[in-house]
């Protein structure tokens, strides 16, 4: 019997004695009438963590999932555990908890970083794949405030997340629940049947889906149980409920559980949401939810061109993981600028993740990278917060990659990329480098193509003026001798 059922049936039928209407109902048709809140739009810029029980062990390469990988035999995280803790039938997963013990953990810390980062939006994750809740759970025994860290990860950062004005999130990862575990392995503690109520029930590996590390599908077989969507939902709820996050992100393959909870999360969220008069962001990876019932995210990815409605781009400050790991390497901050720009020329949106050292403290190279991004807002973020597209995103020889984790094969732009983007009536043209020649050329301005006289051309960060001319192929513009800031060069175009 599941030990949770009881209690989430006394959730379930609370929940439906409440009175009084409800503006969304569990089905899709209703849920459609979801719009993305002004807020969002205008925010263009967030962060998240990646920190939890998976960042414990002194391992390289993708440590996120080191709670999955760490029973793959021939691994080199299953040889790296082995080594370093013992066999996996001794030391399982679950032995990591009392290490986390969170000791230089400052909630506070971690939001004012956010802010000098230039971060609208900011939150934890709540739950990753491996099934460690960070919140003071009564569904799910295994959490933060019973164990390890016994805080509440994700209370202490909604109070300093918000004491410092800016949205809370939180994101979700718990589908991956089902069959993260091997259960079905015969010599780890997962099969050991006393230690279910952490690693799960016993499954067939086909529950994994996918096969090899690199397959992110969503196939499960056999699919979810009853009680598993339950808890699954519960968990939902409980973060819903306990600190009512602006911004709901689910990481993908919530495709495996069935319509009916999916859709009962949402008007969950909503609802909740619309009763606090709050405006709320759920946002989800396609296919788990029907287009118009939430805000579209893509992960390490961006869309093309410019879509239509607001979405979002969850990417890293580093290519190699999602969590810290020993070998973990940054991304330039140029980089970062730059794919918040291309971004936010496409009616985007970022959101990126950072990844704390196991005792909480955050690495002095991501922090440098953090205050480089909020240097280079607080002097250009004109083009950025509240902007909107423009008519084209953008120009330049480089075409982003599409499709899931494409970014991790993007090597980045070029001095003849230029985005655009608008405020009001006002266009902004950011170039992505600093032309060596001193001439910058925007064609998509030149006489041939935009019919328009333009009145005036000035640099941000520059005091001067600047000369240029509006020639039949482009705009041309005379560079000052040095440039004003270290990144992206927003030029604002008076017409």
């Amino acid at each position: 019997m599941d030990p949770f059922k009881p209690m989430m049936v006394l959730a379930c039928a609370g929940l439906i004695a409440q009175a009084g209407p409800e503006p969304y109902a569990a089905d899709w048709a209703s849920l459609s009438a979801y719009r993305c809140p002004e807020w969002f739009r205008d925010a263009k810029f967030g962060i998240y963590a990646h920190w939890g029980v998976y960042s414990v062990p002194k391992a390289s390469g993708w440590t996120d999932w080191y709670g999955r990988v760490m029973y793959q035999r021939g691994s080199e995280l299953h040889a790296f555990h082995t080594a370093h803790y013992g066999p996996v039938d001794r030391f399982g997963y679950k032995e990591f908890i009392p290490r986390f013990t969170a000791d230089k953990f400052n909630a506070d810390a971690w939001a004012e970083l956010c802010l000098e980062a230039g971060a609208r939006f900011a939150g934890p994750v709540g739950e990753h794949a491996d099934g460690f809740s960070m919140w003071a759970s009564k569904v799910n025994p295994w959490n933060a405030a019973a164990m390890g860290p016994r805080r509440d990860i994700v209370a202490e950062m909604e109070r300093a997340v918000r004491q410092r004005g800016m949205k809370f999130l939180v994101s979700m990862h718990h589908s991956w629940n089902w069959g993260w575990y091997p259960t079905w392995q015969e010599g780890t503690d997962c099969a050991d049947p006393a230690n279910a109520s952490f690693y799960g029930p016993r499954l067939p590996a086909s529950a994994r889906g996918g096969g090899d590390l690199g397959t992110m599908s969503g196939h499960a077989l056999p699919m979810p149980s009853p009680d598993f969507e339950r808890v699954w939902l519960e968990k939902v709820r409980e973060v819903v409920s306990g600190y009512s996050p602006d911004l709901l992100w689910f990481d993908n393959r919530m495709q495996i559980l069935s319509e009916g909870v999916r859709q009962e999360m949402a008007a969950f969220y909503y609802n909740h949401a619309a009763a606090r008069n709050q405006e709320a962001v759920l946002t989800f990876k396609r296919p788990d939810m029907p287009l118009g019932t939430g805000t579209v995210d893509l992960e390490r990815a961006r869309m093309p061109d410019i879509y239509p409605d607001p979405w979002l781009t969850d990417s890293s400050i580093s290519r190699e993981s999602w969590a810290w790991s020993a070998d973990l390497t940054c991304y330039t901050t140029d980089r970062l600028v730059d794919d918040l720009v291309d971004i936010v020329s496409k009616n985007g949106c970022l959101l990126l993740n950072i990844a704390p050292h196991p005792d909480g403290s955050i690495p002095a190279e991501q922090q440098e990278r953090l205050r480089g991004i909020g240097a280079w807002l607080k002097l250009n973020g004109e083009a950025i917060y509240g902007s909107r597209p423009w008519l084209i995103y953008g120009e330049g020889p480089t075409q982003t990659p599409t499709g899931h984790l494409a970014d991790q094969e993007f090597e980045g732009f070029c001095a003849e990329d230029i985005r655009f983007t608008t405020q009001g009536a006002q266009l902004y043209a950011i170039a992505l480098g600093w032309p060596e020649n001193g001439t910058l050329h925007i064609g998509a301005l030149g006489q041939a193509r935009y019919n328009g006289k333009l009145k005036g051309v000035a640099l941000l960060g520059h005091a001067g003026k600047l000369d240029w001319t509006q020639g039949p192929g482009a705009l041309e513009i005379r560079l000052p001798s040095k440039p004003p800031c270290s990144h992206a060069y927003v030029f604002r175009i008076d017409r």
